[in-house]
Parts: C-alpha cells; structure tokens; sequence
C-alpha cells in the first residue's frame, strides 16, 4: 500500500468522523453507538483475516499492544462520543488538531523524536492561549465546557497511545493491531453500554443508522488499518499532523450540512491554536531555510 495513499485516506475520513459522531449519537445514545460502531468494525476485521488467512499473533508483545490500543481507544472513544453530543463537530475537530503537538512533546519525552527548543515551547504557549480563550473566555455553556474537556482528555489519550504503539507495534501488521485491539475493547464497550442502562434505543433516525454505519466501516476498521500502517513508517508527530488539515474541513463540512455556528471568540481561540501548531512544526524549519538564504546572500 502507499503511504501517501493511506495518509489520504485518514485525512478524508477523520474530516467526517467529527460530524458522523455526532449524528450517530442522535436517539442512540453515545455508548450504544460506540458500541455498535466498534462491534461492526471488529467483524470486519475478523472477516479480513479470515479471508486472507493472516493469523492473528498471540504473543505477549502483541497482547501487550493490543491491550495498549484498545485500552486507549475505549477511553479515546468514550470522552468523544460523550463530549461531542454537547459542542459543534467543528470544536471537536479543532481540538483532536490538537494531537501534533501534544504528539510532539510525548515523542520528545519517549521516543526522543523531537527537542522542545523554543520555538517549539512558544508555539505552544499560543496554542495553550487559544485554549484558554476557547475555555475561559468564550460564551460556550457549562455543558459544552464539560464537553469540550471531554473531547481534550480523548486528545490528550488519542496523542499518548500514538507514540506508545509507535514503540511497541514494531512487528505488527496494522490489520492484526485493528482487530487486536477492537476484539480486546469489545468487553469494556459492552460493559459500559450496560452500566449506561443497557437499553435498545427506540425511534432512531435514519441518519444515526447510516452514521453508525459508516464510522463502523471506514472511521473504525479502515481508517485505524490505515493509521496503523502510515504510523509504522512515519514519525508519530508527522502522522498526526494530519489533524492541522482535518478541523478546517470539518468546520466547512458542519457549517454546509449541520448549519453549526460558532461564536467569534472561539473563532480567535481556533486561530491562536492553529497559529502555534504552525509554529510549533513548521517554525524550525522556517528559521533554517531563512538562515541558509541569509547564509546565501
């Protein structure tokens, strides 16, 4: 498979998963829909293996990043689908953009990818101020601030378990980590549901089935294969730079088919974030090439 490819892919799909969350949780209920969202992508991937006869590794590494994987996914899962009932789709995209640079600095501290240097450290003093603008400053409701916490604690998981795996699922394929994981999660999902009352939805619109549905196909097993396989062969803050590009087409895909509206000082609080992301990455480089054409004349 490319790799250009598959990071396509996830950028296309992780742009819709904010607006599809969101939807699918409407008359189902978040742990319903996670549940059944993640029951469809575990067959599917039990499918694939079948199909293609690929064992599924047993080994104490693997269990190990199984249980890394789906430990995190379930709790990544959980605060998002809960947090994003309560804050337009477009937020909770331009929070998971968040993820390159809580990324950064774990892979500083883990994987030794990156040093803090200060550039790095004033991109995100931005971007911390473009929270603080977003959570202290902006009209948002106290539900909507418990969601948009929510969604952070999911980042803040979602960032941690990328640059763990990308330590431990070395020899791995990115088809036995999905199932792996998803086969492992499958318990915790249903036990949730249960604690959460463990009842049938009723009068479930259309869109909340065709939603479910396709976070099931594409935003679980295809897109986690597809991350899977692109983290293995890039950096783990490379891969989620991906993030920096999804919340703008989230916010056009939630305003044109959700009409979602924010107001002006998340607005500031968004462009504070994506100013310091841009600096925190792309600054470093920036000052060099300056440096070699200052070098040059």
């Amino acid at each position: 498979m490319s790799v250009p490819l598959a990071y396509i892919g996830v950028l296309l799909i992780w742009s819709t998963t904010p607006l599809t969350v969101k939807w699918s949780s409407e008359g189902a209920g978040p742990t319903f829909s996670v549940l059944l969202r993640t029951g469809i992508a575990c067959v599917l991937c039990l499918a694939w293996l079948a199909l293609w006869r690929q064992p599924l590794p047993l080994h104490r590494a693997a269990l190990r990043t199984y249980a890394v994987a789906g430990g995190g996914g379930f709790i990544a899962m959980l605060c998002v689908y809960w947090g994003s009932r309560y804050i337009p789709s477009g937020l909770t995209s331009m929070l998971y953009g968040l993820s390159p640079l809580f990324t950064g600095i774990f892979a500083a501290l883990w994987l030794r990818e990156r040093e803090l240097t200060p550039l790095k450290t004033a991109g995100i003093a931005l971007a911390l101020v473009g929270l603080w603008m977003i959570f202290g400053v902006s009209d948002l409701t106290a539900l909507a601030l418990l969601g948009s916490l929510a969604v952070l604690m999911s980042v803040l998981v979602h960032s941690l378990n990328g640059v763990i795996l990308k330590h431990l699922a070395r020899d791995l394929s990115a088809v036995a980590t999905t199932t792996g994981a998803t086969v492992l999660a499958m318990p915790f999902y249903m036990t949730s549901w249960w604690l959460a009352g463990g009842q049938l939805p009723h009068d479930v619109p259309m869109r909340a089935w065709w939603s479910i549905l396709y976070l099931g196909i594409f935003g679980s097993a295809i897109a986690f294969v597809l991350y899977f396989y692109a983290l293995k062969r890039v950096t783990a803050t490379r891969m989620s730079l991906v993030t920096l590009i999804t919340p703008v087409v989230a916010l056009l895909i939630g305003h044109a088919l959700n009409d979602e509206r924010l107001d002006s000082t998340v607005w500031w609080g968004m462009a504070l974030i994506m100013s310091g992301l841009l600096m925190f990455e792309y600054g470093p480089l920036i000052r060099r090439q300056a440096a070699q054409l200052r070098s040059k004349n």
